[in-house]
């Protein structure tokens, strides 16, 4: 088999240990890495065809996976006014009267990136743009894609005039007390009555936008990623792209159970799993618990100062516990979507009933992840996970190690969407205890989880090394001045590389071939112009990315190299 890929002059950083392998070179054939030594003996192996790469010093890694990313919908989600660098209504009008501006007759606009915190303390409704969007179908998706602002218009041509009732739970068109919309929609199904009339892109386009997005994280530095949906085209464009040699990041795909699935679709989601091409695969199924703090739809013990976030996504819990015991009976890991502290606790309340009902699922035993992926400690078992954990009791740390549950969260999100001294909506909806226990990163790895982190882009930026960056200060990244926001929930360097690297492989039950940098595992490498373990963490979202490799070919390469 001939040599594809030959690195030289490296310094090889092994996420298992901390420290620099021996070796300053190696060589990729048939996408793994088949050979690892010093120059002259990796040089000898290319050929006339080998890609041969003098990486001057540089530090390669493991290929960085985004633990948690949305690949399609962020591709569409993120095309339209980028309202996320707005502080203030003023500036959102700002914004949306210069879109305006450029609209054709009777054309819709569209907004992303909106962060509640902009209202300060008024209410989150779309009268504050009534006089910029009048007579404007507009849709303003709000940050945490779970709700959305619809203008007067868009509300007017999709014949919403009242609220209505849903499937999903916490899904609510918001009325005032008249019963007349305030323009807010919360969750999928109410924003899908507005979304439905509005003009789509053509597939093409869609499939450009997203291929445009997946070779921008390659520059940023990623190889994979667990995309949590795989809704409409998805799998087609992935399939697509795939085929055609445009497929940049290795992705494992969970697509999602709503709440009413019937035994058929859970059937169909069970024999779904493993399908896929050369670079991506379905595995896994992803599972709503709740909504997000933000908007009052998560589940909490106790309801936030606003008297909302009281209940479940699913309309009866228990229905949601049956479900993960038959994906777990049938094999099926499972990775749900919880945020507040009474959604996390039944998630892991139905993985221990399920673990109880028999089936492959075992507890693996694992302690804080030091040495996951080194084949050392690897044990059987079904590897479910939590999605996103922003507050939870201590007495819920502990189960996660217990139950062999994967933590999965992204430390971003209180980077960016939170503040230290509480003021921030979040903090402000819970109040001074459950905020002050906001994405316990530091504490689910002490208590013995696995943790792995992502971004939820398009919820937060997915720059691997901005995400390792705000594990480690949780700042705000647009003013790192700032105090940090829980300074003792911060991952060191190290945990940090190993969320995104022999974590994120563990979490897939591929960290025998995937995570490190060893014989026979996969060539998926991140070459980087110095050593995030000793770059500051403010300054590591700023380290040039040099080269990125997948499947031991070239993805990403600076001018430098």
């Amino acid at each position: 088999m001939r040599t594809r890929l030959v690195l030289l002059n490296a310094r090889l950083l092994d996420p298992a240990t901390g420290g620099f392998l021996p070796d300053t070179a190696l060589a990729a054939s048939g996408g793994q890495i088949t050979a690892l030594g010093d120059n002259t003996r990796i040089r000898a192996l290319a050929d006339a065809s080998t890609t041969v790469v003098d990486l001057k010093g540089a530090v390669v890694t493991p290929g960085l996976v985004d633990g948690h990313i949305h690949p399609v919908s962020g591709a569409e989600l993120t095309h339209g006014l980028d309202l996320s660098g707005c502080t203030d209504l003023e500036q959102v009008r700002e914004t949306l009267a210069a879109g305006v501006r450029g609209l054709a007759p009777g054309a819709w606009l569209t907004g992303w990136g909106l962060d509640p915190n902009a209202f300060g303390d008024h209410p989150v409704e779309s009268a504050p743009f009534d006089s910029v969007l009048d007579g404007v179908p507009a849709t303003l998706l709000l940050f945490d894609a779970h709700s959305m602002l619809a203008s007067r218009r868009a509300l007017e041509l999709a014949g919403v005039d009242g609220p209505r009732t849903f499937d999903q739970a916490s899904a609510e068109v918001v009325c005032d007390a008249d019963g007349r919309p305030t323009g807010l929609l919360l969750e999928d199904a109410a924003c899908e009555l507005v979304e439905r009339i509005a003009p789509q892109p053509t597939r093409e386009e869609r499939r450009d936008r997203l291929a445009a997005a997946l070779r921008r994280m390659a520059a940023a530095g990623l190889t994979g990623g667990h995309a949590m949906d795989a809704n409409g085209d998805s799998l087609a464009f992935y399939a697509e792209l795939d085929e055609a040699g445009r497929l940049p990041l290795r992705l494992r795909v969970a697509p999602w159970c709503q709440p009413g699935t019937d035994a058929d679709g859970v059937r169909a989601l069970i024999a779904q799993q493993g399908a896929g091409g050369r670079l991506w695969h379905t595995a896994g199924v992803k599972i709503f618990m709740d909504g997000t703090i933000d908007n009052g739809t998560a589940w909490l013990e106790r309801p936030d100062r606003n008297g909302e976030s009281t209940h479940a996504f699913w309309p009866d819990p228990e229905v949601y516990t049956r479900i993960v015991g038959e994906f777990h009976r049938a094999g099926v890991p499972t990775a749900t979507h919880a945020i507040g502290d009474a959604a996390v606790r039944h998630v892991l309340d139905a993985v221990e009933k399920a673990r109880a009902s028999g089936g492959n699922g075992i507890g693996n035993g694992i302690g804080n992840g030091s040495m996951v992926g080194s084949g050392s400690v690897a044990a059987p078992g079904m590897r479910h996970r939590v999605e996103h954990i922003e507050t939870v009791p201590d007495d819920t740390l502990r189960r996660f190690a217990e139950l062999g549950v994967i933590a999965s969260v992204q430390p971003t999100h209180c980077c960016d969407f939170t503040r230290a001294d509480h003021t921030d909506n979040w903090s402000r909806r819970l109040g001074e205890e459950r905020a002050s226990r906001a994405w316990r990163c530091r504490d689910l790895w002490d208590s013995g989880a696995i943790v792995v982190l992502g971004s939820d882009w398009p919820i937060a930026p997915y720059p691997p090394l901005g995400v390792m960056g705000g594990a480690r200060h949780r700042r705000p990244s647009r003013d790192l001045t700032q105090d940090p926001h829980g300074p003792e929930q911060a991952l060191t360097a190290l945990q940090a590389l190993r969320g995104m690297t022999v974590n994120a492989a563990y979490a897939a039950g591929e960290e025998h071939l995937a995570g490190r940098i060893a014989l026979g595992h996969r060539a998926d490498l991140t070459v980087l112009a110095d050593d995030p373990l000793t770059t500051a963490a403010t300054e590591l979202p700023d380290l040039p990315v040099l080269l990125t490799v997948l499947d031991g070919g070239v993805t990403h390469r600076d001018a430098s190299l």
